[in-house]
């Protein structure tokens, strides 16, 4: 189990663990008590996350919690674009909080952090442009 195990568990103190996905992006967020950091992908998350929608959206849980500055987060991102990327590490950093927190859980449910937004790009089919769009139909 040691050869497994990831660089983010070698920490003395406790972590909490949470995955989140949001469309192709798939996000494992460990949480630990201490100093206040946030990282995603060892950058901060100011410097990951740009665009102050993608910024708000992943760091909402710890702002609806008041837990911005007690917990020191690290988030593992991939798949998918920056804003399904942003979805993501909110979902594993709601998931993660309830783990550390268990009264927080009600509260994260019923406003919506907890709730996956299934939402995925659809396929494109054979015989086809794209999803949706179908070849120009030609009566001669």
């Amino acid at each position: 189990m040691s050869s497994s195990t990831s660089s983010f568990e070698s920490g003395a103190a406790k972590q909490f663990y949470g995955t989140g996905r949001r469309r192709e992006a798939v996000a494992r967020v460990y949480i630990k008590p201490g100093p206040a950091a946030f990282t995603v992908n060892g950058r901060p998350v100011d410097d990951y996350f740009r665009n102050v929608a993608w910024h708000t959206s992943a760091t909402e849980p710890l702002k609806f919690t008041q837990m911005h500055d007690q917990v020191e987060v690290r988030a593992q991102v991939k798949g998918g674009g920056v804003g399904g990327q942003a979805g993501a590490v909110r979902m594993g950093l709601s998931r993660a909080l309830s783990k550390l927190n268990p009264e927080l859980r009600p509260a994260l449910r019923k406003n919506g952090f907890l709730t996956r937004d299934s939402r995925m790009k659809e396929r494109k089919k054979y015989g086809q442009k794209g999803a949706r769009r179908r070849f120009q139909f030609s009566k001669r």
